[in-house]
């Protein structure tokens, strides 16, 4: 169960009622794996874990598993209040995920201590894989991180949503004296892209793409570039379309979201729109996203020297 290449966590579809959209998640996994996806994080971030309840949760899992098909890992989402995470990931493991991505407690912010036990009892709840997701109210001390890797065995990797480089050089460091585990870092900042270069700078070569989410081309084009040594292409995209992209998605809170799940319905896929707090973008700010992806399938297949 080795992840690689580029990480796709696909978004929850809605209907219009409201309700889980069940045969829109199945083809949209299903085709994102068959267009490359390296791994399936589903009901993550992306996915609006925040707002599903456990039923809803349980058949979003299971969903992506049947379209899934094995081809690929798949990774579910835990977190927020300790039970619902427990439950949460025992539904995963009953569902047959593969593991899960365990993103931060709700609300509060406690001490290094307190987080390393929330850890510890969500990963005592199941026997799966567990990715620790550093973001928001969970920031890990080098110490910490390294004292997991060790001690609990399904601690498997760490996913980094800060961009602090100065901290995540030294829980590196400190994680690969201490163990020779297979263990797993990557770039979960939004957006990730924009800072692969700079990750890469630590060895940090593994990322989540948002962007494939609605636009799998854009996505694979630009890993290739980053992957084979082609700068100028890595460079355009970053400046016209990833660039641009961030600016957006920093104009209104939770865009990161919203403007994927906007992403998906402009490729024709019929995802629905976001659950509150959330909000739909702007029709300006659609036609904004609208444009931006042109340009950036554009930049997929332009002769750089015309």
């Amino acid at each position: 169960m080795r992840l690689d290449g580029v990480l796709f966590f696909p978004v929850t579809p809605f209907g219009p009622d409201g309700n889980l959209a069940e045969p829109i998640l199945a083809r949209h996994v299903a085709e994102g794996v068959a267009a490359g996806a390296g791994g399936v994080f589903t009901a993550c971030g992306t996915g609006e874990f925040n707002a599903l309840d456990l039923e809803e949760y349980t058949r979003v899992v299971s969903t992506a598993v049947t379209a899934t098909a094995g081809r690929v890992p798949v990774f579910a989402g835990a977190g927020g209040p300790l039970p619902t995470a427990r439950a949460f990931a025992r539904a995963a493991a009953a569902e047959g995920a593969d593991g899960l991505l365990l993103m931060p407690p709700y609300l509060v912010t406690g001490p290094t201590a307190g987080l390393v036990r929330y850890v510890r009892e969500v990963t005592a709840a199941s026997d799966l894989p567990v990715i620790v997701y550093q973001r928001g109210t969970a920031r890990f001390t080098p110490a910490a991180v390294a004292d997991l890797a060790v001690t609990v065995p399904n601690v498997v990797g760490f996913k980094d949503g800060l961009g602090d480089f100065d901290l995540l050089q030294r829980i590196i460091l400190t994680v690969r004296g201490v163990t020779d585990k297979d263990f797993t870092f990557f770039n979960g900042l939004p957006t990730a892209e924009l800072t692969v270069p700079a990750y890469r700078g630590l060895g940090v070569n593994l990322y989540s793409s948002a962007v494939f989410a609605f636009a799998p081309e854009i996505s694979l084009a630009f890993h290739k570039a980053v992957t084979g040594g082609d700068e100028a292409l890595v460079q355009r995209l970053l400046t016209d379309f990833y660039l641009p992209l961030v600016e957006l998605r920093d104009s209104v809170p939770g865009y990161a979201v919203s403007l994927v799940k906007a992403g998906a319905r402009i490729r024709g896929l019929n995802v629905g729109g976001v659950r509150p707090p959330l909000t739909d973008p702007s029709p300006d700010h659609l036609e904004t996203l609208k444009h931006l992806i042109t340009q950036g399938l554009h930049l997929t297949t332009a002769d750089p020297s015309t």
